[in-house]
């Protein structure tokens, strides 16, 4: 279990399978980055990470850092306590500033669930696993 910034009980996550076009996202928040994947040929972001553009169709993408603010399109309070002592939290798509159309599906901490509103502005925090080098955005 976490305990997050507001002291609700949020559940364990699961362990991320990590390969060479998601490796970046998971591991970005180490140094503060939400990394998302972009194609060299038309700029159009990729998320989730995958080896070719689902615009063009390039094999020529690569991560790069991303401002980490966006808003919540939608959201979710998940009350189901799929582990016994887990509160209730927020599951969301959150619209990134960077580009329309490039949506994160993410948690919303350090704000109480009742306090999450669609349009609110958001900002990136990490979670690192307490056994693996992945970084939860």
């Amino acid at each position: 279990m976490v305990r997050s910034e507001v002291g609700s009980v949020l559940p364990t996550r699961p362990v991320p399978y990590i390969d060479s076009d998601n490796r970046a996202f998971w591991t970005g928040g180490e140094a503060g980055r939400l990394m998302v994947t972009r194609c060299r040929a038309c700029a159009t972001w990729c998320h989730p990470p995958a080896p070719v553009c689902r615009s063009c169709r390039s094999s020529d993408v690569a991560p790069e850092p991303v401002g980490g603010r966006g808003t919540v399109m939608t959201f979710t309070v998940n009350v189901q306590p799929w582990q016994p002592e887990a509160d209730p939290y927020v599951i969301a798509w959150v619209q990134l500033h960077e580009s329309e159309g490039l949506v994160l599906t993410s948690n919303v901490v350090e704000v109480d669930a009742d306090d999450v509103r669609i349009g609110m502005e958001v900002e990136v925090v990490f979670e690192k696993h307490p056994e693996h080098d992945v970084w939860y955005p």
